[in-house]
């Protein structure tokens, strides 16, 4: 596999490139963003894939979040991949902002009119990371998953299910249990079909619930000012499946915070930090 250099640019002493490759998993191009930590040429570092949320790309959380002034400093690559496969063609993959393309909820679609293209899980956790090991400095063998919103519930549901390929987990106001709220609701049965029984696999608290856990402890911060709190997040249902199953979490809630970059500009410090100290970076 080899990738394409879209643009590549200086940034705290490293560079934060933007890529793109042909796919196998999605059958299409698919673009993402690497930054590279000053020295990394000396040794392999470590890496911290962020997804983002509906509506994002593979830009959005890399000029926005404000990471890469600390991850210079710990020595840490970032990865944001896109959170669909574009140019699709499928009907109805386009014209909701809450659905298709910008809105693949890092899964493998079963149903026939998505499963040739929207395969993000396989991207995510397979293609990518082959990837980033091949064209970049990096050590996969100390990789680490973070996420915002779909992105969250993206991470903590592929955290879940390969506690041993990722060494840390955090999360910002995460979907945690798609299959009860209105987004889950609406993406779950076009992507897996109506037997919610499959969509366990996709819903972080029913993995805790049938038995998935994570060796170390689960970050999440969560705005209280945030306009999805209760409608499409509902933390307390994560707070309950990890306390009732003994996996540790911190689950923070955070006092006048919304659902914007600016809260996750404001906590990802803390959340590289947390990731750093369990990669050892």
């Amino acid at each position: 596999m080899s990738i394409e250099i879209v643009s590549e640019q200086r940034c705290h002493g490293g560079v934060q490139g933007f890529y793109q490759h042909v796919s196998m998993a999605t059958a299409g191009t698919m673009k993402f963003g690497v930054f590279q930590p000053p020295r990394i040429a000396e040794r392999r570092m470590p890496v911290l894939y962020f997804l983002a949320g509906l509506t994002c790309n593979a830009e959005t959380a890399a000029i926005k979040a404000g990471a890469q002034k600390l991850a210079a400093e710990l020595g840490l690559i970032l990865v944001t991949p896109d959170t669909s496969p574009r140019d699709t063609g499928i009907e109805g993959a386009t014209g909701d902002w809450e659905f298709g393309e910008g809105a693949g909820f890092y899964l493998d679609a079963t149903t026939p009119a998505f499963a040739q293209r929207f395969a993000m899980y396989r991207h995510v956790t397979a293609e990518l990371p082959a990837l980033i090991a091949a064209s970049f400095n990096a050590d996969i063998d100390r990789q680490g998953i973070c996420g915002h919103s779909m992105g969250g519930h993206g991470a903590l549901t592929i955290a879940l299910k390969n506690p041993e390929t990722y060494k840390s987990v955090s999360a910002f106001a995460p979907i945690v249990a798609p299959s009860r709220v209105p987004w889950g609701l609406k993406a779950l049965p076009r992507y897996l079909g109506d037997d919610q029984v499959t969509w366990r696999a996709h819903d972080a608290c029913a993995l805790i619930e049938d038995g998935a856990r994570f060796p170390g402890t689960i970050l999440v911060d969560q705005g209280d000012a945030d306009q999805y709190l209760q409608t499409q997040l509902q933390p307390h249902l994560l707070e309950s499946a990890c306390a009732a199953a003994g996996q540790p979490l911190n689950l923070r809630m955070q006092a006048g915070y919304d659902h914007s970059y600016w809260f996750i500009q404001s906590f990802i410090e803390n959340h590289l930090l947390h990731h750093a100290i369990a990669l050892r970076a």
